[in-house]
């Protein structure tokens, strides 16, 4: 497998932090990380992928709550960001990354097929973006891979340029229509 563009980007800049990585995984089912893995010099800093399929997987590995899971379904920003901060604790890593979504070929949780929430939390704080993905369901999966990895590199660059206030401790919440951000 030949190194994915963004992953290599993404890994030299945890490795040049010293900052470790771990993923937390729905509908990517391990996409995310085998693309970080790709990459050599990867072991330095991922820590692990936990691939939860399954809501009731989302809740008992990674801590998201079930009573969220049942009100709103997996696909929503607060799963997102759940997912993240749980990966963090479960692999004792610095920064966690979310992908939780519909891929297809059918709607799920009454969102549309391409409904995609990815999530990076981090010494930034939790970043969280809601795509409207096209394509077939290999399309979706790969988009949102690379949406992950963009996100990483955004609160990377966070870090980067010192930016008081905005994405420190906070919830950053950003939609591919409607760019906003929330208080925790």
């Amino acid at each position: 497998m030949t190194p994915h563009h963004g992953a290599a980007a993404v890994v030299a800049d945890l490795v040049a932090r010293g900052l470790t990585v771990g993923t937390a995984e729905s509908l990517t089912g391990g996409l995310v990380a085998a693309a970080l893995t790709s990459v050599p010099g990867a072991s330095a800093v991922v820590r692990g992928g936990v691939v939860a399929y399954a809501s009731d997987v989302k809740a008992s590995v990674l801590g998201v709550d079930p009573v969220l899971l049942a009100a709103e379904g997996a696909v929503c920003a607060p799963v997102a960001e759940q997912l993240a901060e749980g990966v963090r604790a479960v692999l004792r890593c610095d920064v966690g990354l979310a992908t939780t979504g519909v891929a297809g070929p059918d709607p799920a949780d009454g969102k549309a097929v391409g409904t995609v929430f990815v999530a990076a939390a981090g010494p930034w704080g939790i970043l969280v973006e809601e795509h409207a993905l096209t394509g077939d369901r290999e399309q979706v999966r790969a988009s949102s891979v690379d949406a992950v990895l963009r996100l990483l590199g955004r609160g990377l660059h966070n870090l980067r340029a010192a930016v008081g206030g905005a994405g420190y401790g906070g919830t950053q919440h950003e939609s591919t229509d409607d760019a906003r951000e929330e208080a925790p």
